[in-house]
């Protein structure tokens, strides 16, 4: 983390360093329509390309942090071993902001979607902490900052910290100062996403091993840049008209494409189950049969809808399991 250390140093170096009694956030989790799929940088999680997000509404992390004697970590009423994955992978981001003092910090995280699933809960989690710590310290820094920051922690943290639509810019410095996310106008309110959950369990393959297979070893990601600019440039053409069936299926042809490249890797990298496949098979049967209705999949089992409110209904009744996300709404 030697150069993530060194790009915060700079940012906050001329920060006033406040100690509040705590710091507490929500970060909407995000769902890509457009995928990133691909690191230039691993430590300073730089992607390969750009990416469009749509985000998960009341669907997210919730954080509070405070100063500690020590180190202490609590996801979901439990309090984290020290020795475990998930309190490695916080302790060695939390080093990067502890300052002159060596601040130790208490962080208590709730999670109201699976973590570790393929439903982002860790963008919305690191999003979450990097503004809960902005609050504890009172930095005052603009969101391209703190977009910054959380994409350390996790590349889709970067755009975890809007509701609606936002655009992470890939960048291409070497520091990563011109990579961070940005959202996207717009009040397409009647727009909304369906979470099937398939395995709301860990996956058994982390995202970023995957991402690293992938991109080493499959024959198909060669032409995965050249997909990710033609989509990019549909959805925001789809965003700007409010055209629900462009956007609806260039983000499930981005996701099929995604899962393409995975399968082509070597080994071969499968996160769908059995009941993952018969869900796209209801999805494609119900849009056939006139249900405007549309898919996408992160890097796991799980299955996310995309509907307009005027089809709510008709959807639920398909899937009644469906949890439904509003965007704008936390």
């Amino acid at each position: 983390m030697k150069f993530c250390k060194q790009v915060v140093d700079t940012y906050l170096k001329s920060c006033h360093w406040g100690e509040n009694e705590s710091g507490s956030a929500y970060a909407p989790a995000n769902i890509a329509l457009c995928k990133y799929w691909g690191k230039r940088d691993h430590e300073l999680n730089l992607p390969m390309t750009d990416s469009l997000s749509i985000s998960l509404g009341s669907y997210g992390s919730h954080c509070t942090i405070s100063l500690s004697n020590q180190d202490a970590y609590v996801l979901n009423g439990n309090t984290m071993e020290k020795d475990s994955p998930f309190a490695q992978r916080l302790r060695d981001f939390l080093d990067l902001f502890r300052g002159a003092a060596g601040y130790h910090y208490r962080v208590e995280a709730t999670n109201t979607v699976a973590t570790s699933a393929g439903f982002a809960s860790s963008a919305s989690g690191f999003a979450a902490l990097v503004l809960a710590l902005q609050q504890l310290h009172g930095w005052d820094l603009n969101p391209r900052v703190l977009s910054i920051f959380a994409r350390m922690g996790s590349g889709s943290a970067s755009r975890s910290l809007w509701n609606g639509f936002v655009h992470w810019h890939a960048g291409t410095l070497p520091d990563g100062s011109d990579s961070f996310a940005e959202p996207i106008p717009s009040d397409w309110k009647t727009l909304r996403v369906g979470l099937l959950t398939i395995d709301a369990g860990r996956k058994v393959l982390p995202s970023r091993e995957a991402m690293n297979r992938t991109v080493i070893s499959s024959a198909l990601y060669a032409s995965w840049p050249q997909q990710v600019q033609h989509d990019l440039i549909t959805l925001q053409q789809a965003i700007a008209v409010k055209d629900f069936d462009i956007l609806g299926a260039c983000a499930e042809q981005n996701a099929m494409a995604m899962h393409a490249t995975m399968l082509a890797a070597r080994p071969p990298v499968l996160y769908w189950q059995s009941a993952t496949v018969a869900a796209l098979h209801s999805v494609w049967r119900a849009r056939s049969d006139g249900l405007r209705l549309y898919c996408t999949m992160d890097a796991g089992p799980n299955v996310k809808l995309l509907f307009t409110a005027d089809c709510q209904d008709a959807v639920c009744e398909q899937f009644p399991e469906m949890q439904v996300a509003n965007p704008w709404v936390q």
